[in-house]
């Protein structure tokens, strides 16, 4: 518990006081936003807003986790690692993305498919070091199983062989990592929407990881009937720590990201956000249980496929005024700062009810 709260305050402090510092850097580098021209006609005056603020947090959570780690004088775990590093791995993808913006002076950096094999290669890479990295009881950091709230009985190594089922775990993984990446950044789009968003779901993350450290199972515990609730995955209690310092550098930084936002995280916040997010769920054998915590990023990205697919069956006619959905309640007059809590009050729905279910599962697994 010391650790966890060492690296929530770590991470608020470095952000509160040092985003103001990288503000003024980004701003004589002269990385600031780019407006698309289509956009919602209050975003101008966002134009030339600092960004790649992703770079403040993501610099903060690492710091944060290695300061509490040592102090404490525990050790890293892989699976700390593993989430630290597809957050950083995805961070940079999104940090060329931003930086080929501001070079170019437009809406677009990496081309789409180059971003996503980007963010491929992180995920293969996070997937298959998972793999090899196991616990003293012999449990890997990455599960080759399909995971809802644990292990289903859908192994990929088992049904098709070490070989090819390890491509498939890669694969599995892969699609959950751009999946989720992709839908924190089409939910960034308001002023502090995709960071609060991402402190609800990843705190989450935090509860459900201290849960299973708790309730973790061992060699005695596992030959005991009465411990079928007991979890089977790779150091949680390090995920919680990885979790709390995520969250506490995002509470910092949303200080400053917050209507009317001093700096904007970029791709580079968001891909990174999305990383760990998906890290989070594959580790803590979650991984379908994600659709329902980070709901709100469903919701969103699911706005953008309904339009695209209906503006193309329709041959032009549209369901939203403009998509992602909270650009539609834009449009129709809503207050920035109205949309912004009301969607962190959905995803706050979405993730109680995810984390519910959770604990219901384990209450009847008792």
């Amino acid at each position: 518990m010391i650790s966890i709260i060492l690296a929530a305050s770590v991470g608020l402090i470095f952000t509160l006081f040092m985003t103001p510092l990288f503000i003024r850097a980004f701003h004589k580098l002269q990385w600031g936003q780019f407006i698309r021209s289509d956009g919602p006609q209050g975003h101008f005056s966002k134009r030339g807003t600092a960004t790649m603020g992703g770079i403040v947090f993501v610099i903060g959570s690492v710091l944060a986790y290695f300061v509490a780690i040592l102090i404490t004088s525990d050790r890293p775990t892989a699976s700390g690692l593993l989430t630290l590093g597809m957050m950083v791995g995805l961070g940079l993808v999104g940090f060329l993305d931003d930086y080929l913006k501001v070079h170019k002076q437009q809406s677009l950096g990496l081309e789409g498919w180059w971003k996503v094999l980007g963010q491929v290669i992180v995920a293969a890479i996070f997937a298959f070091v998972g793999l090899q990295f196991h616990s003293t009881l012999g449990v890997p950091a990455v599960s080759s199983s399909v995971s809802f709230i644990r292990d289903l009985p859908i192994d990929f190594i088992q049904l098709a062989g070490p070989l090819v089922g390890t491509i498939l775990v890669i694969a599995w993984v892969a699609l959950i990592t751009t999946s989720t990446s992709n839908a924190v950044n089409v939910t960034d789009g308001l002023d502090g929407l995709a960071t609060g968003a991402s402190i609800i779901s990843i705190g989450s993350y935090g509860v459900i990881g201290y849960w299973q450290f708790n309730q973790m199972c061992n060699t005695e515990r596992v030959a005991d009937a009465q411990q079928a609730a007991c979890y089977v995955t790779h150091a949680p209690l390090d995920l919680a720590i990885v979790a709390a310092a995520i969250c506490g550098s995002l509470i910092g930084f949303l200080w400053w990201n917050t209507s009317p936002a001093q700096i904007f995280m970029g791709d580079t916040g968001s891909l990174a956000l999305g990383g760990a997010l998906a890290a989070f769920a594959i580790l803590t054998r979650t991984e379908l249980l994600l659709v329902l915590i980070g709901g709100l990023f469903v919701m969103t990205t699911g706005s953008v496929i309904v339009q695209r697919a209906y503006f193309k069956i329709t041959k032009g006619k549209r369901i939203f005024l403009m998509s992602p959905i909270h650009h539609h309640f834009e449009l129709k007059g809503w207050a920035e700062t109205t949309i912004v809590v009301r969607f962190w009050i959905i995803a706050g729905i979405c993730a109680g009810l995810g984390v519910g279910l959770f604990y219901a599962e384990w209450t009847a697994s008792l």
